[in-house]
């Protein structure tokens, strides 16, 4: 993909995103949530642009880099996401202010990274942002999902005819 259509789908993953995130929504833990992430990685990856062909090490170290910062960017998000239960036994989800934070330091160390990558002469490509974006993505959905689960009052089961009768008596024959 050219790096103005990995622009576009970046800014159109990140606005859907955000948008959605700054909503009270439900959260439901049986869907495929790694899903999105791994065909944005798929997107990033097959494309030949991901490493610079004149500095491989040097864009392999930002690369990288690009990744932790988006997986604790993920981790961050994922934890200053207010989740709770209703009483209906639904689970939801709403990120908070601190949140905005979280996006605003993984954006700005990105800005950094690429500032660095100008400076020593290392061309990045949108895919390393696509990647670590997946990767984001990932990280978030997975730790939101287990919080979720751990959240969820089990269920009781409905009883069943005969429950609690005790059965019949053991018979000897004589």
């Amino acid at each position: 993909m050219s790096g103005l259509v990995n622009a576009l789908v970046i800014a159109a993953v990140v606005a859907l995103v955000v948008v959605r995130q700054f909503r009270a929504r439900p959260i439901d833990t049986d869907r495929r949530w790694w899903v999105v992430p791994v065909i944005l990685a798929v997107l990033a990856l097959r494309g030949p642009g991901i490493l610079g062909a004149q500095h491989r090490t040097g864009s392999a170290l930002l690369l990288a880099a690009e990744v932790l910062i988006g997986l604790a960017t993920g981790v961050g998000w994922a934890w200053t996401t207010r989740v709770w239960e209703e009483p209906d036994g639904v689970v939801w989800t709403k990120s908070t202010k601190a949140s905005v934070l979280v996006w605003a330091v993984g954006i700005g160390a990105r800005v950094g990274l690429f500032a660095l990558g100008a400076v020593i002469g290392v061309r990045q490509d949108t895919s390393a942002l696509m990647v670590a974006l997946a990767g984001t993505l990932l990280v978030r959905s997975g730790i939101l999902a287990w919080r979720a689960q751990s959240l969820r009052t089990p269920v009781a089961q409905a009883a069943a005819y005969g429950d609690g009768v005790a059965g019949p008596a053991w018979k000897e024959s004589v």
